[in-house]
């Protein structure tokens, strides 16, 4: 069923209005879950061609849903994807502050920098590969706009995939030598584990999971360039995080970063 674009735009702009004003809103998905999956990223889509026009820039793609549980969970049997923005990059040692975000949690990932553009719909393991330029580890502060984190596939893909902001590690890692599906990750605050996991996590691996990226996104109109940011998906399970918290995640040959968080 299609869903009259006027119902689109409704919904994109009560989830722009929950980011901008920091109040979250109810789920959106009555208003679009008759159009399905395809509704849902027409909204997310009427948002970015928004922010585009008014000065934000598009630096890389996060890739949600990574978990077969979490698919289950929602009735989805595939990931989900959402943009990346310069202004969602936080270097890692600046605090973040709660106030930039409604309700946050963190996820402790592999980002995959992209070395050359991915503009066809059927590239190979062997092309994507080739196409990594690096890896460092990465903490993920997804967010809602939803209260109460009340979604569902809809409301989530509507929501730009639940995205909020990113740290990036500082110190590159190139693939040779690596295993990027056996890497083990431990997520803590103050010496505590909050998260662990690793990539078999991401569909087996974050190679996979980045492949399947690379290939939607092609038939989406919106390829993969060089330089992109890949968030390859949740190694473990994501977690609260409160004022004050210095999150650490740890992850095997890829090394450490930290998302510190302001105490006022």
């Amino acid at each position: 069923m299609t869903i009259d674009p006027k119902t689109i735009e409704q919904a994109a702009l009560a989830l722009r209005g929950a980011a901008e004003t920091g109040k979250p809103v109810s789920a959106i998905r009555d208003l679009i879950s008759a159009g399905g999956v395809e509704a849902a990223y027409a909204v997310q889509e009427a948002n970015t061609k928004y922010y585009l026009a008014n000065g934000r820039r598009l630096v890389g793609r996060k890739i949600g849903l990574t978990s077969i549980a979490v698919q289950r969970q929602l009735g989805v049997d595939q990931p989900d994807y959402g943009m990346l923005f310069a202004d969602m990059d936080v270097p890692e040692g600046i605090p973040v502050s709660l106030d930039q975000v409604i309700q946050p949690k963190v996820e402790a990932e592999i980002a995959i920098v992209i070395g050359r553009d991915l503009p066809h719909s059927d590239l190979t393991t062997a092309e994507m590969i080739r196409a990594v330029e690096y890896v460092v580890p990465a903490i993920e502060i997804v967010d809602s706009r939803v209260a109460n984190w009340d979604i569902k596939i809809w409301d989530t893909i509507a929501d730009n995939a639940s995205s909020g902001l990113f740290v990036l590690g500082a110190v590159p890692r190139k693939l040779d030598g690596l295993d990027l599906r056996s890497c083990g990750m431990v997520m803590e605050v103050k010496g505590e584990p909050i998260s662990v996991g690793a990539g078999i996590a991401c569909l087996g691996s974050p190679i996979t999971a980045s492949l399947w990226l690379a290939r939607v996104m092609a038939r989406a109109g919106r390829p993969l360039l060089e330089g992109d940011v890949i968030l390859s998906g949740a190694l473990g399970p994501m977690a609260g995080v409160a004022r004050g918290d210095v999150v650490e995640a740890r992850i095997n040959g890829l090394g450490t970063v930290r998302a510190a968080f302001a105490a006022d």
